[in-house]
């Protein structure tokens, strides 16, 4: 089993690239589990034609903690199997702790031995690495960190802070960095940014995606780019990206 932990700041593409990620892999006969463990709870909804899955934490609150795996798993597009953490009721608790819970939960009733994916894949905020967005990276959990980026000053900040956290729990037998991946937004110099960061980090750009209609086409359908469109250009890419990243997980 093969897991990777896809880091990157609010807005910068994770869910999306991540989904085409795993529909890529479904595709090639790969069993893939996607873990969305951003509190917005919107990791998956590409994979399940914009259907929400109910959290792992909204359904802990209602069900309590006797609950099963169908509650909180749903089979989306190719057969990836989804499962949102969730966040806490707003004003209340912090969501870092929330994936906590979800993840524990997910572990206590025996997801991977029941799934027993091929590939696993959280998607993790970024924006701030501490607590319980840190969880994917634990020993036991991710077995490498990505972290997608653009050229934006925001993006390579993030990325950044993210990279130093990988950086300061090597010692933990935590996950350690597999690389950048470009999600090009076309701003100025945004290759020679991205290169430059993943030089300071010790790093490298392992995948590069275009900015493309088709992605947003293909969001307006409810789908990922390789299931709406899968003799595109766009598609390849994400073809190519998760031909990467399973070749550095090996």
């Amino acid at each position: 089993m093969i897991k990777m932990a896809i880091y990157g700041k609010g807005g910068i593409g994770k869910s999306t690239t991540i989904s085409n990620v795993a529909a890529a892999y479904a595709k090639q006969g790969l069993k893939v589990m996607q873990i969305g463990c951003d509190p917005k709870a919107d990791s998956t909804l590409l994979l399940r034609k914009g259907i929400e899955l109910p959290t792992v934490l909204d359904t802990v609150r209602e069900k309590g903690n006797n609950i099963s795996l169908e509650e909180i798993t749903a089979v989306g597009a190719a057969g990836v199997i989804c499962v949102e953490a969730g966040g806490p009721t707003p004003g209340l608790g912090c969501a870092g702790r929330g994936i906590i819970t979800a993840l524990d939960k997910l572990k206590e009733l025996g997801a991977y031995e029941r799934f027993q994916p091929d590939v696993v894949l959280y998607d993790v905020l970024g924006d701030v690495v501490c607590g319980g967005f840190s969880m994917p990276m634990r020993g036991g959990y991710a077995d490498k960190v990505f972290i997608i980026t653009s050229g934006e000053n925001m993006a390579i900040h993030a990325a950044a802070n993210i990279a130093m956290a990988v950086e300061n729990f090597k010692d933990r037998g935590y996950a350690g960095l597999g690389g950048l991946i470009l999600n090009r937004r076309n701003v100025r110099d945004e290759d020679a940014k991205v290169a430059e960061l993943a030089q300071d980090i010790n790093s490298k750009v392992i995948g590069t995606l275009s900015r493309s209609d088709l992605v947003l086409e293909a969001e307006n359908l409810g789908q990922t780019v390789v299931e709406a469109f899968p003799e595109s250009e766009m598609a390849g890419e994400y073809r190519t990206l998760a031909a990467a990243l399973l070749e550095i997980c090996k």
